[in-house]
This record gives structure tokens, sequence and C-alpha cells, in this order.
């Protein structure tokens, strides 16, 4: 993994962040945020990927199911929102496979082949999240 400062003002950061062959993108990311301290941010990146597990939330079992895609896909979207407190990532993943169908959900893991570019972009304040009783999921409060 290889990074670098883009820009820094007024409390943001923004960083490109790039992962290479073998690299798992979750770990990567969680290494880089507690690295750099950055305690809330977005992110976006393109790429492949030689395998990756998505995850579904199930709302009846308030639990997410695991979806393993077990060969090379390209990233058409990837957006995310973190680590909010921890060195984490919350991530959405839309992935292309060979016969140009498309899978999306939450990332879990993945391994990068050849390449994934992440701009991480720090957000100087932050809304925090709260544990919503319905769902068990961390929600954006504005007023909390």
């Amino acid at each position: 993994m290889q990074q670098k400062l883009l820009h820094r003002a007024e409390g943001q950061r923004t960083y490109a962040v790039v992962l290479e062959t073998g690299d798992e993108v979750m770990r990567c990311l969680g290494g880089f945020a507690a690295a750099e301290k950055i305690s809330a941010a977005q992110l976006t990146a393109v790429g492949a990927l030689r395998d990756v597990v998505l995850m579904y939330f199930d709302w009846e079992k308030k639990d997410y199911l695991r979806i393993p895609v077990a060969e090379q896909v390209e990233v058409a979207s990837l957006i995310g929102e973190g680590p909010d407190g921890k060195p984490s990532f919350h991530v959405h993943l839309v992935v292309g496979k060979r016969d140009g169908t498309a899978m999306a959900e939450h990332l879990a893991e993945a391994h990068v082949r050849p390449t994934l570019e992440v701009i991480v972009t720090e957000n100087p304040a932050h809304l925090r999240k709260v544990k919503d009783k319905d769902s068990g999921l961390l929600l954006i409060r504005p007023a909390a």
C-alpha cells in the first residue's frame, strides 16, 4: 500500500491511498486510518479485485449475510464513510463481473488485483452515529 497527502486545509486532509495486488482492502484502510489518526472521513475508489465478500443486512435476523464472490471483478463504485472513532470504514461496493452483471452490498473483505485507487477525504467535523434500537445498526443522528 502506498499513500500520499494531497491536500490539507482548515482541519481537512485528502489522501490518495493506492492498494496493490494481494492487499486486503478493509485491513489496509483500517491500518491507514489508525496510522493517520483519522476520526471521520469519506472515501471513493476505482480498481479491481481478485475476490470479494459482500454482506447483506437481513432485517429479520438483524445480522449480515455473507456473499462470497470468488472471481476477478471490476470496482464499478466504492463509497464509504468512517471510521467514526474506530479504525474501520463502512463501505458500499458495486462490482462488475465478466458477463457484465453487477453485484452490490456492504464490503466485508476483498483482495486487490491489480490495484485499488482510493481517495480519502477527512471530515473536519462530523456527525456522530448512535445505535438504532430497531435495527441494532449505528446510524447518523444529527442531534446526538
